[in-house]
């Protein structure tokens, strides 16, 4: 499985919902890495398995690739025959590795949520430019004016902001 985590409660609810699909698994190994306030932050678990041979192959793919806010997890089922070191990290990796080239990846945005209060008639205009940078409004209020809370990409809000002024 790999996957969009936008923060750790993502990553949390998907790796609790991928083990409720494999009950009977023995292990369930993963890796990744958030961009955050504090920079990248990146986490793996060996899940059991001897250090450094399920989740490190995995978390080393995401870095290789330079993937941010994804999270790969991988299910074992143990079969009595033991792989060693060498290949755990070879099963784990390349398992990760038929995982994420199955998967579509975008480039990564950066996206700042900013406050803007507007007039009634400029609702539309600002509906439209949310559209056309992939923003979205996240709250509003209607008072004598708009009170809105938006989240777009970062580099569009200094302009956003002159642009959709009330008076």
């Amino acid at each position: 499985m790999a996957l969009h985590c936008a923060d750790e409660r993502e990553v949390g609810a998907a790796l609790r919902a991928f083990a409720a699909q494999h009950p009977t698994a023995h292990h369930l190994a993963y890796a990744f890495r958030l961009n955050t306030e504090q920079g990248f932050v990146p986490r793996f678990s060996d899940a059991g398995e001897p250090s450094g041979t399920a989740g490190m192959p995995v978390l080393k793919l995401i870095e290789g690739r330079d993937l941010i806010n994804v999270c790969v997890a991988v299910i074992r089922y143990y079969g009595g025959i033991n792989l060693g070191t060498g290949g755990l990290a070879r099963a784990y990796g390349g398992t990760a590795k038929l995982a994420l080239d199955a998967t579509k990846s975008a480039d990564f945005v950066k996206m700042q949520t900013i406050q803007l209060t507007i007039n009634y008639k400029q609702m539309d205009a600002v509906n439209h430019a949310l559209t056309k940078c992939n923003g979205s409004i996240l709250d509003k209020a209607f008072n004598e004016q708009v009170d809105l809370q938006i989240l777009l990409p970062a580099i569009e809000a200094a302009n956003f902001i002159k642009r959709f002024k009330p008076f």
